[in-house]
């Protein structure tokens, strides 16, 4: 079918350009024309183009992008969402599941929840009610809501991503709509992460044909490069134990200096450290799988492979990849998760004698994952350095004496002078208030290591807040941490009170969060008037039982029942007031 003809005859151009040009014209949309008679005018005056004439355009649609994080990786990832999905022309909001009203929820057309596991399948700290909310039976009805769910967690943990799972069921139970399949990431989740990223926002991307403006959005894997963040070479200036010899620990004061520059670290925030397995330990892995000698393999396994994590998964790519009878019998039986509890891999390839290759023992682990240490130390105090305190791990398990891959790799291999791996972390959520505010800290054996920077920092700004500081450890002759340091702080005005708990220099065992409760009409007191709270270290124990103290403070020194007691402390961490930093 030929063209309509729009030019007459009479037209000042030849057929064949006459033919041209109704082509073009009869095709054109209305807006196109007026573009070309605008753009044709400015040319006659003499003028730039003018301003183009575009097909309506949509409304940018809204995404909701939920997290909830306890180390900032479920953040991170939000955050990259968020910046892919704007290029995209969605209207992005990002919300921490601590300020999420669970009656907005039904509100949001499409939403992208990205959830970390903590611990033993528990919600990080922050997201706590939101999460009980949500389970709740007086959680509202989704329909209407695309979502799609992004889990984080740890294969070295019985229940692997157990929160990011829980919550896509329970927003399907509710009504809502899953855009596409869930994603599970261990701790290597960089890459997995950001295709699913990709093809989630593809899923999520309304059909604009509608409109008659076609646009191909271009969700490129951009956001890897987004999440990959390159580390920083550092000297060890400074590798002290800080406990005596006597002592039955060992508590590193690491010192790092940098070629330039430290890393724009505020009180707070953590530097990741690269670690290094054990050499003795990557031997006796290659002898008993018949790599020795295989020097690349050694490096790989020494340097990038995780060696220590032994979970179901790998016994099912063990399983697979040697045919072993007896691995595969501890599966089909059920038996695989009480077998690996406390072992590795040497004692799964020294248990089921297996050769194998450099590519198999690359399926069998995970890329050897950075380990996060709170910074203690301030950049007004200590220029361009960063202090890590840093507690060596070693313990035995059947029959084998282990270690911690990084505080080991610290307490044995990393001395003075020696090069190290470290990338920063900010932690936005664990700052410290005006320099007028009351703190309250409580950090226990390297638990005071973030606490050791908000001194010194509010030394340097001058700060006229009070400041208190619970610590403790197990002795007081052996184990307290830069003890000469508090007691200048005290003098000087930095610290205005310091009570300690050494739980072995009495007949039964003092902590922290016994303390806490001695001193509860103080502390209530300092919190009813403005102070913030602050809890680093342990979180299986230790900053549970520090929160219970405080619920039980404020229902004795205010009279309160159990219930009105709870809610005095939720409403101090909905006010972030109430700080953690656990792990």
């Amino acid at each position: 079918m030929s063209a309509l003809a729009l030019l007459p005859h009479t037209a000042p151009f030849g057929d064949d350009d006459r033919t041209s040009l109704d082509r073009v014209l009869s095709a054109a949309s209305p807006n196109q024309r007026a573009w070309l008679a605008g753009f044709l005018a400015g040319i006659d005056a003499g003028q730039a183009p003018l301003p183009r004439v575009d097909a309506p355009v949509r409304s940018a649609e809204p995404l909701t992008i939920l997290f909830a994080s306890e180390s900032g990786n479920a953040e991170r990832l939000a955050q990259d969402v968020a910046k892919l999905a704007k290029k995209g022309g969605f209207k992005p909001k990002i919300v921490d599941f601590a300020d999420l009203e669970l009656t907005d929820l039904p509100k949001q057309s499409r939403l992208v929840v990205i959830a970390a596991t903590w611990g033993e399948g528990e919600p990080p700290s922050r997201a706590t009610r939101a999460y009980s909310d949500l389970m709740g039976a007086s959680a509202p009805r989704l329909e209407g809501v695309t979502y799609a769910v992004l889990a984080l967690g740890d294969t070295a943990y019985a229940e692997f991503c157990a929160i990011g799972k829980a919550i896509d069921t329970r927003l399907a139970e509710l009504g809502g709509v899953r855009a596409v399949d869930r994603i599970d990431c261990d701790l290597d989740f960089e890459t997995p992460a950001a295709a699913w990223i990709k093809s989630t926002l593809e899923a999520l991307a309304p059909d604009q044909s509608a409109s008659g403006n076609v646009v191909a959005v271009d969700f490129s894997a951009r956001g890897a490069a987004e999440i990959s963040r390159e580390p920083l070479t550092a000297e060890v200036l400074e590798h002290v134990d800080l406990n005596s010899s006597r002592s039955d620990k060992e508590t590193f004061h690491l010192a790092l200096g940098f070629d330039g520059a430290a890393p724009a670290y505020e009180p707070g925030d953590s530097l990741e450290l690269f670690p290094e397995n054990d050499p003795a330990l990557v031997d006796a892995v290659l002898a008993a799988t018949g790599l020795r000698g295989e020097d690349t393999v050694r490096l790989a396994l020494t340097t990038e492979r995780d060696i220590t994590t032994l979970s179901v998964k790998t016994l099912e790519t063990f399983a697979a990849e040697t045919g072993q009878a007896g691995v595969r019998q501890l599966l089909d039986e059920g038996e695989a998760r009480s077998w690996i509890e406390g072992r590795q891999l040497i004692d799964l390839v020294e248990a089921f004698p297996a050769s194998l290759t450099a590519q198999q023992i690359t399926a069998l682990t995970r890329p050897l994952p950075p380990r996060a240490y709170s910074i203690a130390s301030s950049r007004k105090e200590v220029g361009d350095e960063a202090h890590l305190l840093i507690a060596a791990v070693r313990y035995e398990t059947h029959g084998r004496a282990r270690g911690g891959v990084a505080s080991t790799f610290v307490a044995d291999r990393l001395k003075a002078g020696a090069a190290a791996r470290v990338r920063l972390k900010p932690n936005k959520h664990f700052r410290l208030p005006e320099p007028a505010t009351d703190i309250i800290m409580i950090g226990p054996g390297t638990g005071v290591a973030p606490f050791r920077a908000f001194v010194q920092e509010r030394r340097a700004v001058g700060a006229s807040g009070k400041s208190w500081l619970f610590f403790g450890d197990r002795h007081y002759t052996h184990d307290f941490l830069y003890q000469l340091e508090w007691q200048d702080a005290l003098k000087d005005g930095s610290l205005t009170q310091i009570d300690l708990a050494f739980s072995r220099d009495t007949p039964e065992k003092v902590y922290v969060q016994h303390r806490l409760w001695a001193q509860r009409r103080g502390v209530v007191d300092w919190l009813e008037n403005g102070a913030q709270l602050y809890v680093c270290g342990d979180a299986k124990a230790m900053a549970k039982d520090v929160r219970a103290a405080l619920v039980a403070a404020f229902a004795d020194v205010k009279a309160l029942s159990p219930e009105a007691a709870e809610l005095a402390v939720a409403e101090l961490e909905r006010g972030r007031r109430y700080h953690q930093d656990v792990y």
